[in-house]
């Protein structure tokens, strides 16, 4: 039962509608339904907003008055006789939004921001205006950027004149380690953009960019990760396509292992980009940069059967949403990755070194290499910019190695 079927046979939705918040609880009521939230959700927000509302009432406040302050202590005070809901919050957001696109509650006030946050935001404008990153990069080196001014320079501005290169480099020993040698590098590289930064807008006088140390990363250095062809048909055969999520992950998946797509393309898909007369697909890839790719019988077979049988209704254009209300397109990649290792899971496929969405598409190179495909083939399907990023996959085709392999001296070869 949707919330639309509910609110017509709800006792409460009846008693709120007549009360006197009224017009509150039909403006509520009108989002959770236009989102596509069920009868459980619908009344635990409708039982939440009525709490709310009599205890901001009851404590001398007009309803107009309501705000984040007045949520926040209602939940504290909630708190202190039911133990939470995790949906708690988040269902007391929706409603202020609401109330909000209805002019029935002023507009959030402006929230007081940090002087490192604010210095945080000035480094993020300078990327996307002058660097032209993507958002999501930006967002990425904002969390570090902050992180690194956080600890360095707790004071704020104000500690930027003693800033030496020694504690340039014992932040980067601190934390060189904490992730994979990739995340240390990629750390290195935003530390010595905002020290560049900093430098160019005046904050520091010395050039401390050039202190960062550099992580020793050999390219080439490692293997990908891949499946037999067998086993990414296991994964496939894995999903129950009688739900409507099964149906979602299926045609996911088929995306992943059949077009090579990395995980934030598969988010960022539309309805839009999806040409059915030419059978093709608009694939919006890193560096802001599109290509269109043919797309395979079987991936679109795949794609048809979800939007008629298991997407939700909704007013998103993405092409993939969640399964729970509210139903909207994925906010990144994650998501997606997360679907790749729960199907790897179900498909009780363990012991690889990566159980994420890229091993599908470390998968079809090597699969599509051993079966004959060149590498500027390859290159071409999945999009690489440098050749380097395709010749790691010789190293996976052994029979073709083992043809370039020198006789052992005085032995077999």
């Amino acid at each position: 039962m949707n919330a639309n079927e509910y609110l017509q046979s709800s006792t409460l939705y009846r008693k709120l509608i007549h009360g006197p918040y009224g017009k509150f609880a039909r403006v509520y009521a009108g989002r959770l339904s236009d989102e596509g939230f069920g009868r459980q959700c619908t009344w635990r927000s409708l039982s939440l907003f009525r709490e709310l509302m009599d205890w901001h009432v009851g404590n001398g406040h007009d309803p107009q008055d309501l705000s984040e302050v007045h949520v926040d202590r209602f939940l504290e005070h909630r708190f202190k006789h039911w133990s939470p809901d995790s949906g708690d919050r988040s269902a007391l957001r929706r409603l202020l939004s609401a109330l909000r696109e209805e002019g029935l509650v002023p507009a959030a006030a402006p929230v007081e921001r940090t002087e490192h946050e604010q210095i945080v935001d000035k480094f993020a404008a300078y990327l996307t205006r002058e660097r032209g990153l993507a958002a999501s990069t930006v967002e990425h080196n904002k969390l570090l950027a902050h992180r690194f001014l956080q600890e360095v320079c707790p004071a704020g501005a104000d500690g930027f004149a003693a800033l030496t290169p020694e504690m340039v480099i014992g932040y980067v020993e601190r934390h060189a380690l904490d992730g994979s040698a990739d995340s240390g590098k990629a750390m290195c590289g935003v530390v010595r953009a905002f020290l560049r930064y900093l430098h160019l807008k005046g904050f520091i006088s010395a050039a401390l960019a050039d202190c960062v140390p550099s992580i020793r990363r050999w390219r080439l250095a490692g293997l990908p990760t891949f499946l037999p062809p067998q086993k990414v048909q296991q994964v496939l055969d894995a999903c129950d396509r009688a739900t409507a999520m099964g149906l979602r992950d299926y045609a996911v998946l088929m995306v992943l292992a059949k077009l090579g797509l990395r995980a934030s393309e598969v988010a960022a898909l539309s309805l839009d980009d999806i040409d059915w007369q030419s059978g093709s697909i608009l694939v919006h890839g890193k560096g802001r940069r599109q290509a269109t790719m043919p797309l395979r019988h079987d991936v679109g077979a795949a794609i048809v059967a979800y939007i008629r049988h298991g997407r939700p209704v909704s007013a998103c254009r993405r092409l993939f949403l969640r399964t729970l209300a509210p139903h909207v397109g994925f906010a990144s990649g994650c998501a997606i990755t997360m679907i790749a290792k729960e199907a790897l899971a179900r498909a009780n496929i363990h012991g690889y070194a990566h159980h994420g969405a890229h091993l599908f598409r470390h998968s079809l190179a090597t699969n599509l290499l051993r079966s004959g495909a060149s590498f500027a083939e390859i290159g071409q399907l999945l999009r690489h910019q440098s050749t380097d990023s395709t010749r790691i996959y010789a190293k996976l085709d052994i029979e073709k190695l083992r043809e370039l392999s020198l006789s052992w001296p005085g032995g077999a070869q």
